[in-house]
């Protein structure tokens, strides 16, 4: 009688354990990102194998966001976090430390792969601050060294998959080369004299770098404040010293700044840029990372003179196949 409940019980705990310890079962796998951006490079490479879930949601502040305490729920249950660094999501991972699992892995994209050589500090972030501009996703081929990294780590994470998520890694980078001679092209029917960028929040200085824009300048400072008198003067004199065909203001920062800078100079003001928040709704072609860089694209291009013709051609769907397991908080 004491075998048979000896037994018993034996098979009890390893049924118990078997069901609480995480099975190499790739439904079960999850991984957690930040911004849209990210979380749709992320999508990109994880298809339909591995849950991602958004933490940021769209059209909101992200270097201002504060997650409510139902996130660590969501932390809790992540087998990967990945995040772009660069000081970005800093109260994300002050939380995540404290509630990931031990095996978990906080990735921060922009840290590993950014080296110090080529931080951007200007007006909205500046050097003596310590933190550059994490605007890193704007630059397509940075997008696709977090891609590859993000596939190294699915493929840590789940072995089983890693032909999938290198195929899907390869349509990825496919697209990307397409988008980089995209803008190559779009950039050079742009007149020299107006491959100029004035912003009103500097999210495009890792793009401007690669694409031969010159960055004149950004309005917002580094504390998110609205400019003083005396900045707002100074930024007249560099819109009328580089007589721009344009400013740009952003979706998420509205800031009656930029319709004064654009009524005391030449300059047109257009307010449509996106720095994180893709077009359209979940499930929608456009709502991508390739979307929000066909976006931003098309309005910088136009702004400055250049040739559009081409761009909104571009093909900014998914390129996975099957069926998404990605969420994005709205």
């Amino acid at each position: 009688m004491r075998s048979i409940l000896k037994l018993m019980l034996i098979i009890s705990v390893l049924l118990i354990a078997g069901c609480s310890s995480h099975t190499n079962t790739t439904d079960h796998y999850v991984a957690v990102t930040s911004l849209s951006p990210l979380t749709s490079i992320t999508e990109a490479i994880a298809g339909s194998k591995i849950e991602v879930i958004g933490l940021i949601p769209e059209g909101e502040n992200s270097h201002e966001f504060e997650p409510a305490p139902s996130v660590v729920t969501t932390l809790e249950k992540a087998d990967v976090i990945i995040l772009n660094g660069f000081n970005l999501e800093t109260h994300v991972i002050e939380l995540a430390k404290t509630s990931k699992k031990e095996t978990t892995d906080i990735v921060l994209l922009a840290d590993i792969h950014i080296p110090e050589s080529n931080y951007k500090f200007d007006f909205s972030f500046p050097e003596e601050n310590g933190h550059p501009n994490p605007h890193t996703w704007t630059d397509p081929m940075l997008g696709l060294t977090f891609a590859e990294e993000i596939t190294k780590r699915f493929t840590d994470l789940d072995p089983d998959n890693s032909d999938y998520y290198q195929s899907n890694y390869e349509s990825f980078k496919a697209r990307i080369m397409d988008l980089d001679q995209l803008i190559k092209d779009s950039v050079s029917s742009i007149p020299p004299n107006n491959r100029k960028l004035l912003t009103y929040h500097d999210s495009f200085p890792y793009f401007a770098e690669r694409y031969g824009l010159e960055i004149i300048g950004a309005i917002q400072p580094s504390d998110f404040s609205e400019p003083t008198p005396r900045e707002v003067i100074d930024l007249i004199k560099q819109i009328n010293k580089h007589n721009l065909p344009a400013i740009f203001g952003s979706e998420v920062f509205p800031s009656p700044i930029l319709t004064q800078l654009a009524k005391e100079s030449n300059a047109e003001y257009i307010d449509e840029l996106r720095d994180d928040d893709l077009p359209g709704e979940p499930g929608d072609p456009a709502h991508t990372y390739f979307g929000l860089l066909i976006y931003d694209l098309e309005i910088l291009v136009r702004g400055l003179g250049g040739d559009t013709s081409g761009i909104n051609e571009f093909d900014v769907s998914p390129t996975f196949e099957g069926q998404t397991k990605t969420k994005y908080p709205q």
